[in-house]
């Protein structure tokens, strides 16, 4: 692994000195900083910790149920959340179902050693695509139980290319490997990697869990209603970048039979302002919003995060954005509301996106002349949206369970005393 690691080098340095103009590169840097600082404060020694580790706040959302049903079966243990993007650490620093968080330091042997002193976890849990060689092989060392969560592999992956064999063998240190499909178990078997469990995706628990705890919120409820008091046809564009934003401003400004919910990726001052100059229909920021307002507005522009797992059961259709870029984002906390889903065409390494379209919850266009053709065909034939929406409930309620299987295979018990870790050197 001496090439890894060299590339790992490599990469932080690169991070600081893109610190110096990046803000994400300095919050990640700077974050880094402070982690031994968090874990010598705030680790009980005394006590046996459970080591979550999300590369970023989607990956966070899969580990939350577990996280979540541990504390609350077994509170003997505590839990030690980590990220290594500031996009999840900055949102869920505060998060009060882990007990110690921090950033995970760069993939180091060095870091690595002085990480897992200091924090001494009794089991460590990675979630998804999170495959950091050293923290696994020490862990591995130290016989520390090592397991992924919610994991999912391809044949185009470094570990099955003829030049990955060393990263492969990072695979064999895991205890147990909780896959969400068969096509990964069978990738994995096919290279000797047998202790493996068809678990499933976590991701599909914790979406029934918001449903179950969204909260009402008045000013969406009163937007979407029309000025006789009935629901009117509502368009909910998720997560969105201006390609998808484009598509949805253009069939909105065209057809004012619709009301528009737009909840953007990014919310700056510029992009705000963006979105409004397309409109040519009345439109409010919800920070600006009152229920009078809504009476005479078309389009509700969210500028603020946190809402959009709950704003999602005043939709009609959502669409999910990221699908003209890199890739779409979580199009399961729309569809659990009976919601069916459009999206971009990037959307083929993501299992739920494959599986929703096969089922009719879920449908890909490629540009405006598709998107158009999509709402015509529900807007002139409801049967066929109620259909689709159905559709899309039924599949999220078919993939729940993966947490509770993992836990079971866990099968944790009392926690034991803490293992003895004396860090000399640090």
């Amino acid at each position: 692994m001496i090439l890894y690691t060299i590339a790992i080098h490599l990469y932080a340095f690169a991070v600081e000195l893109s610190s110096i103009l990046h803000r994400k590169a300095r919050m990640m840097r700077f974050g880094q900083w402070k982690t031994n600082t968090i874990l010598r404060e705030q680790i009980d020694r005394n006590a046996q910790y459970i080591w979550f580790h999300a590369s970023s706040l989607g990956e966070f959302e899969q580990g939350r149920p577990m996280m979540e049903k541990i504390k609350i079966r077994y509170p003997e243990y505590k839990i030690l959340l980590t990220f290594f993007s500031p996009s999840g650490y900055e949102v869920r620093k505060n998060y009060p179902g882990a007990d110690v968080i921090c950033y995970l330091p760069f993939d180091t042997p060095y870091k690595v050693r002085k990480f897992i002193c200091l924090a001494n976890p009794s089991m460590a849990i990675f979630i998804k695509y999170e495959f950091w060689a050293n923290y696994i092989l020490e862990l591995k060392r130290r016989n520390i139980p090592v397991y992924s969560i919610s994991s999912i592999f391809r044949p185009g992956q470094l570990f099955f290319k003829w030049y990955g064999r060393p990263y492969l063998n990072v695979l064999r240190c895991f205890d147990h490997l909780f896959v969400q499909d068969e096509f990964s178990s069978g990738l994995l078997a096919g290279k000797g990697i047998t202790n493996v469990t068809v678990s499933g995706d976590t991701r599909f628990d914790r979406v029934m869990d918001v449903q179950q705890a969204a909260r009402p919120i008045p000013l969406v409820e009163a937007f979407v209603k029309n000025k006789r008091s009935r629901k009117q046809l509502t368009l909910i564009a998720g997560s969105s970048w201006p390609r998808d934003e484009e598509l949805l401003i253009h069939y909105f400004n065209e057809h004012p039979e619709v009301k528009l919910i737009i909840a953007p990726h990014e919310i700056d001052r510029s992009h705000l302002l963006e979105i409004h100059a397309h409109l040519k229909r009345p439109s409010v920021r919800l920070s600006d919003a009152s229920e009078r307002d809504m009476e005479d507005k078309d389009c509700l522009i969210i500028d603020s995060f946190g809402l959009l797992s709950s704003i999602y059961r005043y939709g009609d259709i959502a669409c999910i954005g990221g699908g003209f870029g890199k890739g779409i984002h979580n199009i399961l906390e729309a569809a659990v509301y009976g919601v069916p889903v459009i999206f971009g065409p990037t959307y083929h390494k993501f299992k739920e996106a494959k599986d929703i379209i096969a089922v009719g919850g879920g449908f890909a266009v490629s540009d405006q002349k598709e998107w158009n053709a999509r709402i015509d065909e529900w807007i002139a034939n409801p049967a066929s949206l109620q259909a689709a929406g159905q559709a899309a409930g039924e599949f999220v309620r078919n993939h729940t369970g993966a947490t509770e299987k993992i836990l079971q295979s866990l099968n944790l018990t009392k926690a034991a005393s803490p293992m003895k870790n004396t860090c000399y050197l640090f």
